[in-house]
Order: C-alpha cells, then sequence, then structure tokens
C-alpha cells in the first residue's frame, strides 16, 4: 500500500514537516511513498527527496532539525507564528501550510500529508483528521451548513445529490489525480449535511504492506466455502479482504467476482479475471448480484458485507455449490460471527441453516487495531477460527460456546484466540498491557451484549 499510512511514524513526521515547510507538495510526497512501496519500504523518504533532487543536504537537516523538537504526536513544541485568516483559508493547526476551507481537494490532500486515514466535517464542528485511530482538529474554528454543502457539491454528481435528497445519505467514490481516491459518506443530521471521506490506496494492499501474519494466505487456496473477515468498523476488514482477493488474483487463473458499496480497491485483472460491481451503481443489492452470479460462471465472490436474511441465504448456497465466496461482517468474534449468522434465518430454518454453516464454514478472521507502543500506527490483533471437522461437529450441534476451547487448544490448526493475540503482541513489546486490557474488555462486552441471540442459536 503505497500511502503515509504505511511507513514508520517518524517517516510520517518527515514527510508532513517538508510539506508544511513547502519544499514539497502534497503530491510529490504521495509519489515518494509510492517509491518506497515498490522498494518494499527499504529506503527512507529524506533520502528519495535528495535523489529526486527535490529538497538539498540543507534543507534535509532542517526538517531533521524540526523533527527532533516535536513530540511523538507531530506537534511544534515552540507557538508557531500567527498568520491572516479570511472565511476562506485559515491558518493550519501546526501553523504552516494555509488550511484553505473552500476546496474539498484542498482538505484531501491535507488528509494525505498527515497521514491521516479520513476526514470528519461536520455541521457546526470544527474539520478533523483521523490519525493512528485517534481524532485531531484541522480547521480552528467550526464549519457552517453552507460551508459543506458547498464542498460536497464540488465532488458529487447530480444523480448522487438526488439520491442524499431522497435518502437523506449516499455512498460515493472521488478521485484525486496523483493524490488518490476516497471513499466517501454523506448523510442529513439534525444540524445540516456531514461528510465523511477515508483515504483509499492506489494500488490492492498485500497482507505484508498490513502487517499481518503470511499464514492466512492459507485461505486463498480453497476453492470453495465461507471465508469470512470481522469487526467492528474501522479495524481493517475491506483492506484485509482486499489483500486476499489480490493474492488470488496474482496466484490463480479464476474468475473473481466482488460486490462492493462502494468500490474501493480498484483491482486489474492479473492471472484471474477480475469483475467488481458496485451496490447502487451496477445492481442494487447484494442479493440480487449473488442471484445473478449463479449464471455468471465465477470461482470466487468477494463481498462487501453479509448483513441480511438473502444474503446470507445465497452466501451460503454459493459456497455449497463449488464457489470460494469471501465476505466482511461486522461482528466482534468467531462465536458471535457464527451466531448472528445462524440467527439471520427464521426458527423454523435455524437447525438446516446450522447445517450448511458447519458444511461451507472454511475460516473467521476476527480482527482488531489496537496502538502500538512505540506510537508507530496501530498493529492489528487477530482471533483466527478454522473450520476443523471438531468446529463443525459443535456448530451442527448447537455448542458453539464450547468452540473457543478449540481455537484455544487450536495452535496447531492455525487458529488463536484474541486474548492469545494480546497476550503475544504484549510479550513482544508491541502493545502496552493498558491498550491490550482496554481491548480485551471491549470484546467481552460485545460478546456479552449478545447473549440473547447466543441462547436462540
Amino acid at each position: 500500500m503505497s500511502t503515509l499510512l504505511e511507513t514508520t511514524e517518524p517517516d510520517r513526521l518527515f514527510g508532513r514537516i517538508a510539506v508544511e515547510q513547502g519544499w514539497i507538495t502534497a503530491e510529490q510526497l504521495v509519489e515518494a511513498v509510492r517509491i518506497q512501496s515498490r522498494e518494499e519500504w527499504r529506503r527512507r523518504l529524506g533520502e528519495i527527496f535528495l535523489d529526486l533532487g527535490w529538497i538539498d543536504s540543507t534543507q534535509l537537516l532542517a526538517i531533521l532539525d524540526e523533527q527532533r523538537r516535536r513530540g511523538a504526536n507531530g506537534r511544534a513544541t515552540r507557538p508557531a507564528a500567527p498568520a491572516p485568516t479570511s472565511a476562506a483559508t485559515t491558518a493550519s493547526p501546526s501553523g504552516s501550510a494555509p488550511l484553505n476551507l473552500s476546496s474539498l481537494d484542498a482538505l484531501l490532500r491535507q488528509v494525505v500529508a498527515r497521514g491521516a486515514s479520513d476526514l470528519h466535517l461536520h455541521s457546526g464542528s470544527r474539520a478533523r483528521v483521523r490519525v493512528d485511530g485517534a481524532l485531531h482538529d484541522l480547521s480552528p474554528s467550526p464549519l457552517e451548513q453552507q460551508q459543506i454543502a458547498a464542498l460536497l457539491e464540488q465532488v458529487l454528481p447530480p444523480a448522487h445529490q438526488a439520491r442524499l435528497e431522497a435518502e437523506g445519505q449516499v455512498d460515493f467514490m472521488h478521485a484525486l489525480p496523483e493524490v488518490g481516491r476516497f471513499r466517501g459518506n454523506a448523510y442529513r443530521q439534525q444540524r445540516g449535511i456531514d461528510v465523511v471521506l477515508r483515504a483509499v490506496p492506489p494500488e490492492p494492499p498485500t497482507l505484508q504492506g498490513l502487517g499481518l501474519p503470511a499464514e492466512l494466505a492459507r485461505l486463498t487456496h480453497h476453492h470453495q466455502g465461507l471465508v469470512l473477515v470481522t469487526g467492528p468498523s474501522g479495524c481493517g476488514k475491506t483492506s484485509t479482504l482486499a489483500a486476499l482477493v489480490n493474492l488470488i488474483n496474482q496466484e490463480r487463473e479464476v474468475h473473481i467476482l466482488t460486490a462492493e458499496e462502494p468500490i474501493e480497491f480498484r483491482q486489474p485483472s492479473r492471472r484471474a479475471l477480475v469483475n467488481q460491481r458496485e451496490i447502487g451503481t451496477h445492481s442494487d443489492s447484494y442479493a440480487r448480484v449473488l442471484r445473478g452470479a449463479f449464471r455468471e460462471d465465477p470461482d470466487v465472490i468477494a463481498l462487501g458485507d453479509l448483513r441480511d436474511h438473502a444474503t446470507i441465504s445465497l452466501a451460503l448456497t454459493a459456497a455449497e455449490t463449488g464457489h470460494l465466496v469471501m465476505a466482511t461482517m461486522h461482528t466482534g468474534g468467531a462465536i458471535r460471527t457464527i451466531n448472528r449468522l445462524i440467527g439471520a434465518f427464521p426458527p423454523n430454518e435455524q437447525d438446516q441453516a446450522r447445517v450448511m454453516i458447519s458444511e461451507s464454514l472454511r475460516a473467521i478472521v476476527t480482527q482488531r487495531l489496537v496502538p502500538r507502543k512505540d506510537g508507530g500506527g496501530r498493529v492489528a490483533a487477530l482471533e483466527i477460527l478454522i473450520a476443523t471437522r471438531a468446529v463443525s461437529n459443535l456448530v451442527r450441534e448447537r455448542k458453539t460456546f464450547q468452540i473457543e476451547s478449540v481455537m484455544q487448544l487450536g495452535a496447531g490448526d492455525g487458529m488463536c484466540t484474541l486474548e492469545q493475540s494480546l497476550d503475544r503482541l504484549v510479550a513482544a513489546g508491541v502493545v502496552t498491557r493498558e491498550d491490550a486490557a482496554r481491548h480485551r474488555a471491549e470484546s467481552y462486552i460485545v460478546a456479552g451484549t449478545g447473549g440473547a441471540s447466543h441462547a436462540r442459536a
């Protein structure tokens, strides 16, 4: 992935300072990170800037000196000089490059330059960016409803504007040349219109680039069955699924059909033939895509989300009839995911659903992003369930509550619980005990809220 999110924290700070000082542009920073990606992150940004002639040795030393003066959060330790402000342009929070509040593209360039993942524009609130999971102010004052509406008009096609007006929300993609693509969601709330945009790397991710174990590649070797990537919002499920699809695309001569809402990572056909369909543009629902897929000869079907009975039922049918189905779900653990699948069916169909799941399920990967101890971003803590014969029997026999014991003892089959994964990260000095404990507690709370559905399943 060629974004600042993949660089180390010192490199992210180095790049931000270079842009803030005006020695390079945000577009040049993106290009340098792309070079880093192609070279598998072997060179630092400063070396690349020098080789390309964008800075000289004096500027390099000045950036390094400023980098040493700043704290781990990238903020200057000395006050910045005040800058003149206007309704459209204000000083940025770092006190350097001016912030253009009249151009959404200019704000998105700030997102990339700061190594942020998301831009938040909320009526009556300051513009904010999310860096390593935390929100930081981008604008010094709240944005008016009219400002956000004007920004949105710059990127939203008329058809999407009509959908926002009729339905109150709309998903969209926005491409900014030489910078990247951004997944957006605009919606109405009591104070006006809000917009959230997430940076999408120009290239599909890899397991290595995401910091995920190479062992997950084995999930792409299945020729049929159901593989699920689950977790809370913002935990990287879509990126992990895209990395698995990318791996199949590179290694197998198959037909891959994806259904996404919207299409985030573009997957150009390599060894595989890849067709990507967008819900709301190319089809009106995941269920309709799946119904048509049976006549389109796919080998692999990748779904952006399993959320309703029709989609889950069709996905299980596809997995039973010789397709490898890969999808994401908003669930907090492997057992919770299985119970959610069963609970999507009416009570009189749940016994048959258990049989279908026990025969079709291949693996469930649940992930959470935990802050790194060194402040250099976040690392994935994983819960991995492999559908062995023992697991399949427990699903069929209504004993999903015993699956955790199988995971605890299933290291030889590639399994682990979230708690085991967090313990390893703490022992390796990657995350703090406090952050690990917080994520354990959150996972228990999520599991606890599903008690009733567990009993029904």
